[in-house]
């Protein structure tokens, strides 16, 4: 798996670069607790890296989805806007948001991998 992070807590598996796949961390919806909504954005539209590109609820709180590399999205996850608890039972799973063609692979460059996410997870 090609697994990468950003610090704000998304995760990125870019194994198929033309569609890869983006959602929360456990560190993230551990910090939402229950997610009971989940704002996935249109299949078809672009976004920079670092842009808000959804938004994930839960009981305690709201939070934004920022698009971890610059790319259009080619899919969303059905499955989880009709149960959005997914995203807590399965995060790096079933629980994913979306899927998004990168538009520039070299950003890939500038995520975390699992060991550099893990240290800093141990500084929050």
């Amino acid at each position: 798996m090609t697994l990468k992070f950003t610090p704000d807590h998304e995760w990125l598996n870019a194994a198929d670069a033309q569609a890869a796949v983006v959602g929360i961390t456990v560190h993230a919806q551990d910090a939402l607790g229950d997610v009971v909504f989940v704002d996935l954005p249109e299949v078809g539209r672009s976004f920079a890296q670092g842009e808000v590109a959804g938004v994930v609820e839960s009981v305690k709180a709201a939070a934004d989805i920022f698009m971890p590399v610059s790319g259009e999205v080619v899919e969303v996850n059905e499955a989880l806007r009709a149960d959005p608890a997914l995203a807590n039972s399965d995060p790096l799973g079933a629980g994913w948001f979306f899927k998004v063609k990168l538009s520039d692979a070299s950003q890939l460059a500038a995520l975390l991998d699992p060991p550099a996410y893990d240290d800093l997870l141990k500084t929050l």
